[in-house]
């Protein structure tokens, strides 16, 4: 199907239409975020990149039974809104569970920024304040190597930021500079 595009808006009220969990919505947010500002500093389509992100986890709540769906099912979803290299990084995200190899860029730095969102954000909540404002990269990293500590995180996929040309370090100070942009949308 032809590419018609969405607005921002539309994609976050498709967002909050299929996702009932508020934490999931604010994910999809953050990894929004992430995925502009990594965008904006390879010169690709930041309006793109950030839909892809705020819309990869459109089917989490009708999938949660059968993770081999998940990213499929958003495709499917998505096939005349997205053009079909950002529905390729939002099936293969899931590759582990659906599949779908991830090949480009795209893919790697969406499944790298949907799982840093979740470690950024634990980090955050153990700050004395529990903002993001006083994180500062060098904690994430720290925080990456205790595996105990947000265990659901995958750092395999964290580091595949290192398959797009971004050091770890590198990856996760312009992650966090995005979060930070965000913060009040996501409470943190």
């Amino acid at each position: 199907m032809a590419f018609s595009g969405i607005t921002r808006d539309q994609a976050l009220a498709l967002l909050r239409e299929h996702l009932r969990n508020e934490n999931l919505v604010k994910h999809s947010i953050a990894t929004e975020a992430i995925m502009r500002r990594v965008a904006r500093d390879r010169g690709e389509d930041e309006a793109l990149w950030g839909l892809t992100g705020l819309l990869h986890d459109l089917d989490y709540e009708d999938t949660v039974e059968d993770f081999s769906k998940h990213g499929i099912v958003s495709t499917e979803q998505l096939a005349d809104v997205l053009p079909e290299d950002a529905l390729h990084a939002i099936s293969a995200h899931n590759g582990e569970n659906n599949g779908i190899a991830r090949s480009s860029e795209f893919d790697h730095l969406l499944a790298a920024s949907e799982n840093l969102t979740g470690l950024i954000a634990a980090t955050a909540l153990v700050q004395p304040d529990r903002k993001l404002l006083n994180v500062e990269p060098s904690s994430v990293i720290r925080k990456m190597g205790k595996s105990g500590f947000a265990r659901s995180v995958s750092r395999e996929c964290i580091k595949e930021c290192e398959e797009a040309g971004y050091s770890l370090e590198e990856f996760v100070a312009l992650s966090l500079e995005a979060m930070k942009g965000v913060s009040e949308q996501l409470g943190l």
